[in-house]
Order: C-alpha cells, then sequence, then structure tokens
C-alpha cells in the first residue's frame, strides 16, 4: 500500500499552475488571496500566488486553486 494512505505523510500533487491538492492535512493556519499556509503532521506547507481559494475541503484533503507562483515547505524537526 501506498505510504501515504498507512501514514500521516502528507501528498501533494500540482496541476499546472492553477490546482493543488494536499491529502492528510491537519489544518489551516493562514488563508488570504494572495498566500496559504497549511499545517500537516511533518510541516507547513505556504502556497503562494493570486486569487487563490480553498476549492474543495474534506477532513483529509484540501484542494486549493488560483494562480499559484510558488510553494514552500517548511519541515517540523519536532516530527523526525
Amino acid at each position: 500500500m501506498p505510504e501515504e494512505v498507512v501514514s500521516n505523510v502528507p501528498k501533494i500533487t500540482m496541476i499546472g499552475f492553477d490546482e493543488i491538492l494536499i491529502e492528510n492535512y491537519k489544518g489551516i493556519l493562514e488563508y488570504e488571496e494572495i498566500y496559504i499556509r497549511i499545517n500537516t503532521h511533518i510541516g507547513i506547507v505556504n502556497i503562494n500566488g493570486f486569487n487563490l481559494n480553498l476549492e474543495q475541503m474534506s477532513k483529509d484533503d484540501i484542494l486549493v486553486t488560483g494562480k499559484i507562483d510558488s510553494i514552500t515547505l517548511e519541515t517540523n524537526i519536532e516530527e523526525e
């Protein structure tokens, strides 16, 4: 079975520069039209861009749409 299915490791899928799907997320830390910060079990995913929108959310998956300029990751050292 894939690791993301049996663990809390996030799976990040980017579709072009317009969509990003994050599976196994914990919560939303900040949400603005130009940036979104999403907490995961291993760190924080920072999404920067324009007209960003939380298109779909479930307890495990979140879909962000808009014009994505960059994605950065902040590792949670305590989890390692």
